[in-house]
């Protein structure tokens, strides 16, 4: 099979945790990584992509594994070329792997996969009568991720455990928190959070976890069958 695919990020995001999905499907040299802000500085992102007062903003994790507030138009505006160059290349799919919602993003002739379109749906349909408990790695995340989840039929729980700089047991303290407040499925909402994480939770605390980021992976590789 020739389908080829381009992984889109914006920061920092380990690769290479979905790239097994994806080459049962096609070979990894047919799977090309572009990063917006992920071989930059800090201060060049943030001469580049520093927002102005007032500006909305987006978090993107950079090189040295700290996160950064970028303008959300300047990111948008950017991805959105790279998408277009993309097109041109004629990749078949591409593969956006954002935590944000991000806007106005097209390609004319590659399939653009966006997670924030497709994930929450999807989780709603999975865990149908059943209450959702949300692990993300910092507070700020939490007003996006309410606006995120509006679809699930009950407001999810929420609880923090940082998968770069927290440890396991931090993780596991998490989810046992949102197991006593009633969470009875879990999601692990950050492309920090690898599938070593999923399993250590669901080995541990016996309950399903849902992964967003191989959740989507899994999608795409639909797409290259």
């Amino acid at each position: 099979m020739n389908t080829t695919m381009a992984i889109l990020t914006v920061g920092v995001v380990p690769v290479k945790e979905v790239l097994p999905l994806l080459t049962e499907h096609i070979r990894e040299e047919q799977i090309t990584h572009k990063s917006l802000l992920g071989n930059m500085s800090r201060k060049d992102v943030m001469e580049e992509y520093g927002a102005r007062p007032g500006e909305e903003t987006i978090l993107a994790l950079l090189n040295d594994n700290q996160l950064v507030e970028v303008s959300r138009s300047k990111i948008e505006r950017d991805l959105q070329a790279i998408i277009e160059v993309l097109d041109n290349q004629q990749y078949d799919v591409i593969l956006l792997m954002n935590t944000f919602n991000l806007r106005h993003l097209v390609a004319r002739n590659a399939m653009l996969i966006e997670p924030q379109r497709i994930i929450p749906p999807l989780v709603a349909s999975i865990v149908e009568g059943h209450q959702v408990g949300v692990i993300i790695p910092i507070e700020e995340l939490l007003r996006a991720q309410q606006e995120k989840w509006q679809v699930l039929p009950s407001e999810p729980y929420y609880e923090l455990a940082n998968p770069i700089h927290g440890t396991d047991p931090e993780l596991i303290a998490a989810g046992e928190k949102l197991i006593a407040r009633g969470a009875d499925v879990l999601v692990m909402d950050c492309l920090g959070f690898h599938q070593h994480h999923r399993d250590l939770l669901q080995k541990t605390l016996d309950v399903p976890v849902l992964l967003s980021n191989v959740l989507v992976a899994r999608l795409a590789a639909e797409l290259l069958v």
